[in-house]
């Protein structure tokens, strides 16, 4: 009996992560798929889709021109072709990064499309064959024929399929002739409720896993201090182990400080356990700060005139910088990630940007966990309704993400001739490569005052941020190449009307703008309207696996929380739930609760944070909350077990909660063979 029981555990994985692609539907040229107006013409999709009605007749005209001498071939050559409009596009015909021109071909036992194909196309004749070997990684020897069989060009069914087929599994999707479809009823129901523990009385901005894997984190307060810190093991009953006198950077004399500008972002280097480079983003003020000197954002490029900006605002403009710094933590240890501590000698000036007014300035830096570039997270530039359309502006770098290369520095004449705003250059494929009237930072636009952004750390083309509202709706977007997100002709999905516009006005029609995935209207959580959204993050870790897949975030004023669930998973489209949230009686440090509640009185919530075991903290005006078992609340979860030792994966219901999917048939076949010898 023991023995099956051991068995049941573990091949369970297999149910409860089948498998299948965890891809982000996503174009091939990385932009998101759109509802197009009607259907195609020449390929049978419809819904969320890859091609415009222009590119499927370029479709069409490429197959006519192939003149295939079967129709058996022709049908599937057409439908491989069509392959370009499907959502998942950028999964199907990529591989290793490199872009190729026949979508995977679904090769196995139970779905063999590409021996299909081979037995189809084998002796027609094609015309400029998409098949040809020269076009596939796989192809030793290049061939080039104008009109030709597979035949001609591949010796056999076998070399064919080695070349173009694949499977299914968590790095690649494969093609089996049709529209890929989802399976819609495999989704994650939202958790009964969030239990968390105090861990630190302290009130920070920021919390950065440090890059060398280990249980320590950095966190950051908007005074402009970084400490390093370590993490106390889930149910361990200690506290967070930080010395508050003996900060890892002490920047503080460089960041000004208000109740809008500070040290907003900070973010290591990938390779920091080599080089020890650190980054901080923060504001400066020009009259403090002999460094503090940058072009204004308001300026005659963008239709912007800095002396008329003072009917809007009291202030004095361009006073106040947004800057990205960089700083180093070489020569501080035995290598960089046993630093203690790091210079707050600045090494390199990355970005600086005067602000025309004094709120909606953003400020979060990320590095992308796959193309390893800087993410600078970039607010419209504040006075209500955006009057000078910065958003929607091209040419302006407020109310954008932008995305540089801090690792490939141009000369200073280049910096000038290209006229950067700083010591970084152009990724080669930012959309400014297609779209020449973006300027060349900008990843995507339309956002108002993106809070706290994120990628998921199982499928990192899952970049997630929040947009802070103005009056009516808090939002959360999936955020893609060259996206529009609607600010400030939409607020969220709601049609927004500026009160004052001196620059301009963008209409409904002229724009194609991608709408929240999630996110709430002011109303809806109190009468006086008052909100302001906090992004989190995808719940990856095991210590609660009633929650594991969910997206969570917050309202500022701490009294809302709520978990996003895709619905079905990789759609891209998310169902929210407001969630219940309490603190553990067991928690280390006491948690002051809501008046006639059991809420927790977080004050504010500030922000959210991630270690390396994945487990998600709340960073509140009052102190640090973890996220910890949900029975420690009393909430319902049948996943989860009595007992969690923090550095095995959870138990659940008799299963492992397994982050390794592509194990699971290899353990569960070596386990049926060891049953017979137990």
């Amino acid at each position: 009996m023991d023995k099956v029981l051991i068995f049941i555990q573990f091949s369970c994985l297999v149910l409860l992560f089948p498998f299948q692609s965890s891809s982000l539907p996503l174009c091939t040229d990385l932009r998101a798929p759109r509802i197009q107006k009607g259907h195609l013409a020449f390929c049978p999709y419809n819904g969320k889709m890859c091609c415009s009605s222009s590119q499927d007749q370029q479709l069409q005209k490429r197959f006519q021109a192939m003149n295939i001498s079967d129709s058996n071939c022709a049908s599937a050559v057409k439908s491989i072709l069509c392959a370009m409009c499907d959502q998942f596009s950028a999964k199907l015909f990529t591989i290793d990064t490199e872009l190729r021109p026949v979508p995977i071909l679904c090769n196995s036992t139970s779905n063999s499309f590409c021996s299909n194909v081979w037995k189809s196309c084998q002796h027609a004749l094609i015309s400029n064959s998409p098949f040809a070997p020269a076009l596939q990684s796989k192809a030793i020897v290049p061939r080039n024929a104008t009109l030709s069989k597979l035949t001609d060009l591949w010796q056999s069914e076998s070399e064919f399929c080695n070349a173009f087929g694949g499977v299914n599994d968590e790095d690649t999707l494969c093609f089996n002739g049709e529209q890929i479809s989802l399976n819609k009823t495999n989704t994650i129901p939202p958790p009964k409720g969030i239990c968390l523990e105090k861990i630190d009385n302290g009130s920070y901005l920021n919390m950065v896993p440090h890059p060398d894997g280990s249980n320590r984190v950095f966190l950051s307060n908007q005074a402009g201090k970084i400490w390093l810190a370590k993490i106390p093991d889930q149910d361990s009953g200690e506290v967070l182990n930080l010395d508050e006198l003996n900060p890892f950077v002490d920047l503080t004399e460089q960041v000004h400080l208000d109740s809008t500008f500070g040290m907003m972002g900070m973010a290591f280097h990938p390779d920091f356990e080599k080089n020890g480079r650190l980054f901080a983003s923060f504001n400066c003020d020009k009259e403090k700060s002999s460094g503090c000197l940058g072009r204004c954002a308001c300026n005659s490029d963008v239709d912007c005139d800095p002396s008329e900006l003072g009917s809007l605002d009291s202030e004095e403009h361009c006073k106040y910088h947004t800057v990205v710094v960089e700083y180093s933590a070489n020569g501080t240890g035995s290598s960089p990630s046993m630093a203690e501590k790091a210079r707050p000698e600045e090494v390199r000036r990355i970005f600086t940007m005067g602000l025309p007014f004094t709120a909606d300035h953003g400020g979060q830096i990320l590095f992308g966990p796959e193309d390893g570039y800087m993410y600078i997270m970039m607010g419209d530039g504040g006075s209500k309704g955006d009057p000078y359309n910065f958003a929607q502006n091209k040419k302006s770098l407020l109310g954008k993400i932008m995305r540089i290369d801090v690792d490939n520095i141009p000369s200073e004449e280049e910096i000038v001739k290209l006229g950067l705003w700083g010591n970084y250059s152009i990724p080669p494929n930012n959309p400014s490569s297609e779209d020449k009237q973006m300027e060349p930072e900008i990843w995507a636009y339309g956002l108002r005052n993106p809070w706290r952004c994120s990628f998921d750390s199982k499928r990192p083309s899952y970049f997630l941020c929040a947009d802070i509202g103005q009056d009516q709706y808090e939002e959360v977007n999936i955020i893609y190449k060259g996206g529009n997100y609607g600010w400030r002709v939409y607020e969220g999905p709601l049609p927004f009307k500026p009160q004052i516009t001196p620059g301009g006005n963008t209409s409904l029609n002229s724009i194609d703008p991608i709408f929240p995935v999630a996110g709430y209207s002011h109303a809806s959580i109190n009468k006086l309207g008052s909100a302001a959204i906090a992004g989190g993050y995808f719940y990856r870790a095991q210590t609660d696996p009633c929650t594991f897949g969910s997206y969570l975030y917050a309202d500022l004023y701490a009294g809302y929380m709520w978990s996003a669930s895709e619905t079905p998973e990789n759609s891209g489209n998310f169902t929210t739930t407001n969630t219940p949230f309490s603190c553990a009686m067991d928690s280390p440090i006491k948690c002051d609760t809501v008046p006639n509640s059991n809420i927790p009185a977080l004050q504010l919530v500030f922000s959210f944070g991630e270690d390396n075991r994945k487990d998600i903290y709340i960073l509140a005006q009052n102190g640090v909350y973890r996220v910890v078992r949900p029975s420690r609340c009393n909430y319902a979860c049948s996943k989860e077990v009595a007992s969690v030792n923090p550095h095995m994966p959870a138990l659940s219901q008799g299963c492992l909660v397994n982050p390794y999917p592509g194990l699971v048939l290899l353990v569960s076949a070596v386990l049926l063979s060891l049953m017979f010898f137990l």
